[in-house]
């Protein structure tokens, strides 16, 4: 089963996947990713943008390969803002599209404690694109803070 996890920056989805996700399944999760591919001491959020660029490269490497393999392992994969284009391959994937949101106002908080300024634009356009409506995503709440 793939598991497309979204929501705003800071919301909680790493934590959602490391709640429900086991050490068999794949996860494909940018930060993680990028963390991987840069030295001793790196951020955990707010990479370099050639390091950033090189995760993105990879990730999509990620899934291409991972989704050959659904029917033998899960595969959880952060996507903050999916555009229709990689909603309609998930769909066609069987995806499970699940939404981590705790809120506009935690999201903000957490944003402006532990992530650059600009994860504030990403995180309103998100919540302008929720309250457009956008089909087929569950919402669940994030873990207790």
């Amino acid at each position: 089963m793939l598991y497309v996890i979204t929501g705003p920056p800071a919301a909680g989805k790493s934590s959602w996947i490391q709640a429900h996700a086991t050490a068999r399944d794949i996860v494909i999760d940018l930060d993680r990713i990028t963390v991987a591919f840069t030295g001793p001491g790196a951020p955990q959020w707010n990479h370099e943008p050639i390091a950033q660029r090189v995760a993105q490269r990879a990730r999509y490497a990620a899934i291409d390969e991972a989704c050959q393999h659904l029917d033998k392992v899960d595969v959880y994969l952060i996507h903050t803002q999916p555009s229709a284009r990689w909603m309609a391959r998930y769909k066609r994937l069987n995806a499970r599209i699940v939404a981590v949101d705790p809120g506009r106002d935690v999201v903000m908080e957490r944003i402006a404690a532990m992530r650059s300024p600009e994860m504030e634009r990403v995180a309103t356009r998100w919540y302008r694109q929720r309250r457009a409506g956008s089909p087929g995503v569950m919402p669940q709440a994030s873990r207790r803070w």
